[in-house]
């Protein structure tokens, strides 16, 4: 039988050193959270709880009655494990400080709010610092995703590679079903949202994107960053949500969504960027900074940085 993520944490533990009893009691805690989260998604529509809540969350964006639960769900197992000093969620202005050391996360509790109501893939992001979340993503101890799609998958990565796992709905356990995830070095599809394709502040960017377009890449673009970066994790290719006219500083949040998911990329054999500086190497201001991201396969990255600094 397949490992299950808690055996997987344990056999880990002989190879990482910071991986003690606490830190796989609190890795654990928030996959059984993720566990919870997927069961309301799959009952959502039969449980009232599709559609919006009648809030708007810090950002100004319309609040999902399953991102509200999802966020609960997540603060009340990481405050009930008693072993993260810092809970921050992209939903709430503040960070919740339970003690001055341990282990500080950060987490989306709902990814791709917009794609709720139709049923396209959604999911949690997360990610794990010592002491502060207000670090570099190079300081990272461990970042992940639960992708709640066709099967529920939780993606995870403890600094050493990353490894994938499947929920499988008879023993309700996280299986290894992938031991090492390595995005391809060159891929053949671009993600980006290109509606708002003159709105953006680059124009190597566009030039990149027509460049790409000759080499017959295909556009997929799902609009829910997990599913996105999911796809772009296993098939190679390259994800980008720009800086435009209305979001200048780009539109992702570093804690919650860029420097986890740049992370992940990075462990894999990718490279992630903000079109100025590596992601994991943006140092954090305030709780919900935003920046531009492109991330992917090393090949269409490289390419990309050329065009957009080229373009003076």
């Amino acid at each position: 039988m397949a490992l299950t993520f808690s055996a997987y944490l344990f056999q880990e533990r002989e190879k990482v050193s910071w991986l003690n009893d606490e830190a796989i009691l609190l890795l654990g805690e928030i996959a059984s959270a993720t566990k919870e989260i997927a069961g309301k998604v799959r009952k959502a529509g039969l449980l009232g709880i599709l559609g919006s809540a009648g809030k708007f969350n810090v950002q100004g964006e319309e609040v999902q009655k399953l991102d509200e639960l999802a966020n609960e769900i997540l603060i009340e197992s990481l405050k009930n494990c008693g072993k993260a000093c810092q809970i921050t969620s992209e939903e709430v202005e503040e960070c919740l400080v339970v003690s001055e050391s341990g282990y500080a996360v950060a987490f989306d509790p709902l990814d791709g709010s917009s794609n709720i109501d139709v049923n396209v893939s959604i999911g949690t992001i997360f990610s794990v610092h010592k002491d502060s979340v207000m670090k570099r993503g190079r300081e990272l101890l461990a970042a992940g995703y639960v992708i709640y799609g066709p099967s529920t998958m939780l993606v995870v990565s403890l600094g050493n590679g990353v490894s994938a796992f499947t929920l499988d709905p008879e023993s309700g356990n996280y299986l290894l079903s992938h031991p090492e995830v390595k995005l391809p070095e060159k891929g053949k599809i671009y993600s980006i949202n290109e509606a708002n394709r003159e709105k953006w502040l680059s124009k190597g960017l566009r030039e990149f994107i027509d460049y790409l377009k000759g080499e017959k890449y295909t556009l997929r673009y799902v609009g829910s960053m997990v599913a996105d970066v999911h796809r772009t994790l296993f098939k190679g290719g390259i994800f980008i949500y720009p800086a435009d006219k209305k979001n200048t500083s780009g539109k992702l949040r570093l804690l919650y969504e860029a420097s986890p998911m740049a992370f992940l990329v990075e462990q894999a054999g990718g490279l992630a960027s903000t079109g100025e500086a590596d992601i994991l190497d943006v140092v954090p201001s305030e709780l919900h900074q935003r920046v531009p991201v492109i991330l992917g396969s090393k090949w269409e990255v490289n390419k990309c940085l050329e065009f957009i600094k080229g373009e003076a």
